[in-house]
């Protein structure tokens, strides 16, 4: 036994020491739900058609009306056609204005936007016609930079401690991000996305561990979750700053620049205690513990301190142990296919939200909003149901919810919009569930590799979630039909996972699959109950706090 969990129990599981740690995490999360969905906002489709001022040169004193009849087609509706135009001759304009043109072809000299008054993502880099995919791949690589961002900083923070890559990645998503409004060309623009994309894996992966690891198991959930929370508030936020900030690049600037000022509280942010006993910084660890105490206004007995040293013969943990053992075998790939679900999900109803044929500020606003009760409904669900039922629950929905979307008719959009609405609830709830669940779930000495593993294949997910509603081409009901079965599989795995609730974290990988056994006093309440933790034929006994 290391005797972490006793000496943390001893400082205080949630005194003004860890509020403090919370508080200082959720700015963090309002401006990470900014660079997540600003780039919706800044690709609004507006009316365009084929630069055709070539013709200028002939008819230098036409009107806008007249150029555009000579020089552009029109569709089977009368209107003007957005991406194709005459061919240019060398004929003069009386000859134009008599013979008049019949071969077309896309457009070669760029668009024109006549209702565009402020510049956008779109306007600026014509996201349009042939182009237009390149919003769909922007978006992939944002997930990339997750995706990479997963992989990097959950081995780094493993390494080298929670607090140095914090720090880092918050620094990365400062300047990366304002680096954004000042880029001269898409791939650049592209680029940053995909370094913005990184940092904010890793501060959300690193986050996640201090409040873990800091914070008491029956406090544990809530902490997370107003995390989670405020991110929901994040897009609220976001619906606002994007209809009053129509300009792309002052509302990039605007979302960005704010983090900086969280480097005028480094003071506040710890290191893990629970990482440094794991690498056998003993002595460290007591400082924060000491520290932590004296704020909360409590004294760590001195011979409690002690039995951390024991901590220091504790083998290291490696990410091939994710693969070598058997229960985290199971644990890894049934969490993994949750994530990846939950992700694809998730993405694929948050991404859509400009075709649902409402105000898009409103239903963003609507998909923000209904996050909060998902998030602090999640808090109930997994105190009275555990986190496997809970887990498995919240996918199952979403993923009904998007089978039953196939079948509603095309012109139902209201009701299409009221079960997205419903999915992104669900959704969310279960994003929320599989933090505290995956991180309940991996050993201290490895759980921020298994969690950003899990994080790793999340982003897959959201790089492949954009690019499956363009199979709508085929069949409107894919992509919903491919959200809906994959949600349902792996909301039935999630039932082959051991429950956690109210069980102390493991701190080593050694052993197989713990059982815990719950011995209580006729006078005792469930807070005081002991659980004997059978493990390779030994016995550890580890106090239970809670049963949540």
């Amino acid at each position: 036994m290391s005797g972490i969990g006793e000496n943390l129990k001893a400082a205080g599981e949630f005194g003004p020491f860890q509020r403090r740690l919370v508080l200082f995490s959720l700015p963090p999360c309002l401006i990470l739900a900014f660079h997540q969905f600003c780039q919706l906002f800044m690709v609004v489709d507006v009316p365009h058609y084929c630069n055709t001022d070539w013709i200028r040169a002939v008819g230098p004193n036409l009107t806008e009306e007249e150029q555009l009849n000579l020089t552009l087609p029109r569709d089977a509706d009368g209107e003007y056609e957005q991406c194709s135009m005459y061919s240019p001759v060398d004929w003069d304009l009386d000859s134009i204005m008599v013979y008049g043109l019949n071969a077309t072809e896309k457009c070669s000299s760029g668009w024109v936007y006549p209702t565009a008054q402020q510049p956008s993502l779109l306007t600026e880099f014509d996201l349009v016609c042939d182009r237009k995919n390149l919003n769909d791949v922007s978006q992939s690589i944002y997930m990339l930079g997750m995706f990479l961002g997963a992989m990097i900083f959950g081995l780094l923070s493993d390494r080298f401690g929670r607090r140095p890559v914090l720090l880092v990645s918050i620094l990365l998503e400062g300047l990366f991000g304002v680096g954004i409004a000042l880029v001269p060309h898409f791939y650049v623009y592209l680029a940053f996305r995909c370094v913005v994309g990184a940092s904010v894996s890793g501060i959300m992966m690193t986050l996640l561990a201090l409040a873990t690891e800091w914070v008491g198991v029956s406090y544990r959930p809530q902490a997370v979750l107003l995390s989670h929370c405020c991110f929901a508030a994040g897009q609220m936020i976001l619906a606002g700053l994007s209809y009053g900030i129509p300009n792309w690049r002052l509302l990039q600037i605007v979302g960005s620049a704010p983090i900086f000022i969280l480097f005028l509280f480094i003071w506040v942010l710890p290191e893990s205690a629970r990482w440094l006993v794991t690498k056998g910084k003993i002595e460290e660890a007591k400082k924060y513990l000491k520290k932590a105490a004296s704020i909360n206004k409590r004294t760590i007995p001195p011979e409690l301190l002690d039995q951390l040293k024991c901590e220091t013969q504790t083998k290291s943990g490696s990410i091939l142990d994710l693969l070598r053992k058997k229960h985290l075998l199971k644990v890894t790939l049934i969490m993994s296919c949750a994530w990846f679900v939950n992700s694809l999900v998730y993405y694929g109803l948050s991404l859509n939200v400009t075709n649902f044929g409402l105000d898009i500020y409103l239903t963003q606003l609507a998909f923000g909003a209904v996050e909060i009760p998902g998030r602090v409904g999640c808090i109930l669900m997994l105190q009275w149901f555990g986190r496997k039922k809970s887990q498995g629950g919240f996918l199952l929905l979403s993923g009904l919810v998007c089978l039953i979307i196939t079948v509603i008719p095309e012109d139902q959009p209201v009701v299409i919009t009221v079960l997205a609405t419903i999915g992104k609830f669900t959704a969310s709830a279960s994003f929320s569930s599989a933090y505290v669940y995956t991180a309940e779930l991996f050993p201290t000495i490895i759980r921020q590799s298994g969690v950003g593993l899990c994080s790793m294949v999340a982003r897959v997910a959201g790089i492949i979630a954009p690019l499956i509603l363009l199979l709508e081409q085929h069949h409107r009901a894919i992509p919903m039909a491919i959200y809906g079965g994959t949600t349902v599989l792996g909301g039935l795995l999630c039932f082959l996972l051991p429950e956690t609730r109210g069980v102390e974290l493991a701190d080593g990988t050694e052993g197989g699959q713990p059982t815990a056994v719950v011995h209580e006093n006729d006078s005792s309440s469930s807070e005081t109950g002991h659980v004997k933790v059978k493990d390779g034929g030994q016995v550890n006994e580890n106090t239970k706090n809670t049963y949540f």
